[in-house]
């Protein structure tokens, strides 16, 4: 009887760690995807990075620069930086999820201006992702909505 019962709340356990983690990867999955910024220049893919949520530079309307070679980072801080290329370049990382559709802990590369900020991720009701940047504090910075692309 007794190793009946360990059983039965070891098997119990082990249920809830599963149902867990499904929660965990489907509530996560709200934001990952292509998301397209306001500027309608580029596409962001957001995807699973272990923990954590990350997003890459997938798609560029213009991917050549006036000489036609590719984009590059050139407005990066770190001269050994500015040549790396921004199509696949990753501008989101580090984001973990605090509660359903909202993501924080995570940072966010600006190429525009080649300086890196904190950043938090909400999805909103309509759809669109609020991605704010900041430094120091969340009310000292700028906030974009983004749109899940339909491709």
């Amino acid at each position: 009887m007794f190793v009946a019962r360990i059983w039965i709340h070891a098997m119990a356990a082990a249920a809830m760690f599963v149902v867990s983690l499904s929660f965990q990867a489907t509530a996560q999955s709200d934001v990952l995807g292509l998301w397209i910024p306001p500027e309608q220049d580029s596409v962001i893919e957001i995807y699973s990075c272990g923990d954590e949520v990350c997003g890459r530079v997938i798609e560029l309307n213009q991917p050549l620069d006036e000489d036609g070679n590719p984009k590059v980072d050139r407005n990066n801080r770190d001269d050994a930086l500015r040549g790396r290329p921004i199509l696949g370049m990753e501008l989101l990382r580090g984001f973990k999820q605090e509660k359903p559709g909202s993501y924080r802990g995570g940072k966010i590369y600006n190429p525009r201006d080649g300086k890196l900020y904190k950043a938090v991720l909400t999805l909103m009701e309509d759809g669109t992702l609020k991605v704010r940047g900041y430094v120091g504090l969340p009310a000292l910075g700028q906030t974009q909505v983004w749109s899940r692309s339909t491709d």
